[in-house]
């Protein structure tokens, strides 16, 4: 089911939610434990709020302004007392496009097969 940033809380896990790109800060890199790494910011929004979203690695070369998003099995943490949002260890980070979009909403509507629910007759 999908959320809204709205709804999100701090140390929320089983995000799974689809935003809009506004914009993506310069990556920056770092190493952690001898191992090179990249981290970016976004700022997301759906049609209840905005979110910072953190973007690691290769995540930061494939999302860019306008895009949507979707995170899947996403979770919320906080820093600096503002809410971020991130797919985490366990989750998934993709780019969709509208048709896409509309298709997970048909299915929300009707349930995974894609008909809604009938009745036994």
């Amino acid at each position: 089911m999908q959320m809204n940033i709205s709804e999100l809380t701090p140390k929320q896990g089983n995000v799974n939610i689809i935003v809009e790109v506004v914009e993506v800060s310069e990556a920056r890199e770092f190493k952690k434990f001898g191992k090179p790494g990249k981290v970016a910011t976004a700022t997301v929004k759906d049609e209840s709020g905005e979110i910072k979203l953190s973007l690691w690695n290769e995540q930061a070369d494939q999302v860019k302004a306008g895009d949507r998003v979707k995170i899947t099995n996403g979770y919320v943490s906080e820093w600096q007392g503002e809410k971020q949002l991130t797919s985490g260890r366990a989750g998934t980070l993709e780019v969709v496009n509208d048709e896409e979009v509309e298709e997970e909403e048909e299915i929300d509507d009707f349930g995974k097969d894609g008909e809604a629910d009938k009745e036994e007759e």
